[in-house]
């Protein structure tokens, strides 16, 4: 059964959430302030966050930067900020998903599942090792090793490198890209591509000025090369 996380500091919403997911058959943990949610994320293990910005204690961003010291359970940030670099910011600090309210629960339980499946393994395809002179990708085991040492990836940028390393060499569109990794309905969304190649350069890339690897084709997609 999936576990949520709810972070919420208001009652109503927390109560229309948990009662909708719960119906639904999750399993649903309420946190109402920053520290809080922490706490119950370190000890409860949920598959999914579903977060708001606006918390009592601290900025929701913090709470993002906070879990991704540790874990890559996909967080979906639940907020009525609307400008575009509040949400830049939350994608870049490392939440996977943006929902503005007021907000539809069918929408909302869409982009959890949608979450959920960007999280679980996938079947490795041909050969499962994909290595290059600055890193390793291992497929089958979703690892990446940069000079030794493990790279801490959200699920989505682990989905978005896994797309683009199956397309070794090739150009792949941005709204083939969108639609893998986010849904048919991301498809016009393409400062998500921004901010997460800029995500995998600064993690995977020697000089993420001068990638090597992660190739931008202007106004048609992106290429990987090994």
């Amino acid at each position: 059964m999936t576990r949520v996380l709810v972070v919420e500091d208001e009652p109503q919403i927390v109560r229309a959430l948990v009662i909708n997911l719960r119906a639904r058959k999750y399993e649903v943990d309420a946190a109402y302030d920053g520290a809080s949610a922490l706490e119950l994320a370190a000890a409860r293990h949920p598959d999914v966050v579903v977060l708001d910005l606006g918390l009592p204690d601290m900025d929701g961003v913090e709470v993002i930067r906070g879990l991704r010291g540790w874990t890559r359970v996909p967080i979906i940030v639940l907020s009525a900020r609307q400008a575009s670099d509040e949400k830049v910011e939350a994608l870049d600090a490392g939440a996977d998903d943006y929902v503005t309210k007021p907000f539809g629960m069918d929408e909302l339980l869409a982009r959890m599942r949608a979450a959920v499946r960007r999280a679980e393994p996938v079947a490795p395809e041909g050969d499962s090792v994909v290595t290059t002179d600055d890193f390793t990708v291992d497929l089958a085991a979703k690892k990446v090793n940069r000079g030794g040492t493990d790279v801490r990836l959200t699920p989505t940028e682990w989905h978005l490198l896994e797309v683009l390393v199956r397309n070794s060499g090739r150009l792949v569109g941005q709204t083939q890209l969108l639609q893998e990794v986010w849904g048919p309905a991301y498809h016009k969304e393409t400062n998500y591509l921004r901010v997460y190649l800029a995500q995998l350069r600064r993690k995977l890339e020697t000089d993420p000025s001068h990638p090597r690897h992660f190739i931008t084709e202007p106004g048609m997609g992106y290429r990987f090369e090994p």
